[in-house]
């Protein structure tokens, strides 16, 4: 997987568009769709004025990062793509880019308010989903939030995009409801999930009926959150 995400970085995000072409979404209203939700998610678990310190788990060649950038107290990244890396750091400032085996985070227990990763735990193997999940939730602080947004293997659509992305040839989709569970069983607390990305349109009578879609396995993609 590696050698995968190294040979593809520069093309990473033509690749990723090519997928999804047939949908009519555009790979920059999906990664904006993922930094407003995810601040939604901010604002309710730890206060709407809230900016905390966070850890992006997975981050590739750092694309959400210049639209999520400014949410952040402190951003870290990391990624076991030293390739990616390289790339996301020529493109944003004020991120600090590590290198990781994807195993052990490194960072100290307890050092952020807020983690995520972002259609990456599709890409572990299921035998470790659950450490994955243990060791993102070690690294962040009592009363912070655990995020992780996914593919939703219920919808059609999103079945068809994944099998034309060559970056998820060996993907294994988590239903939300088996995310939520890990989570659970990493000791996480207040467990909840909803889906997203349902209408390819940012108007504002759009986002108001997927809002409220959202408990429904309507959307290409879903969230789901915990507070450690």
């Amino acid at each position: 997987m590696t050698q995968l995400f190294d040979t593809y970085g520069k093309e990473y995000r033509d690749v990723v568009q090519a997928s999804i072409d047939f949908s009519g979404l555009s790979y920059e209203f999906v990664t904006v769709a993922k930094a407003d939700i995810m601040r939604e998610v901010i604002a309710a678990r730890l206060g709407p004025e809230a900016k905390p310190s966070a850890l992006d788990v997975g981050c590739g060649i750092g694309v959400l990062h210049r639209y999520i950038r400014d949410s952040f107290a402190r951003l870290c990244a990391v990624d076991v793509s030293t390739a990616c890396l390289e790339q996301a750091a020529r493109a944003n400032s004020g991120v600090e880019y590590r290198a990781y085996t994807g195993a052990e985070l490194p960072f100290a227990t307890g050092e952020f308010d807020f983690a995520y990763a972002i259609c990456v735990l599709h890409h572990v193997p299921p035998a470790d989903w659950l450490g994955f999940m243990r060791e993102m939730a070690r690294v962040i602080r009592p009363g912070g939030v655990l995020c992780i947004i996914e593919h939703n293997p219920l919808n059609p659509l999103t079945q068809l995009s994944v099998r034309r992305c060559e970056f998820d040839r060996d993907a294994v989709l988590l239903p939300a409801w088996r995310t939520a569970g890990l989570m659970v069983q990493a000791g996480l607390k207040m467990v909840d999930s909803r889906y997203f990305l349902l209408m390819p349109s940012a108007a504002a009578p759009a986002r108001a009926i997927e809002r409220g879609l959202a408990r429904l396995p309507f959307g290409a993609q879903y969230i789901a959150y915990g507070t450690v």
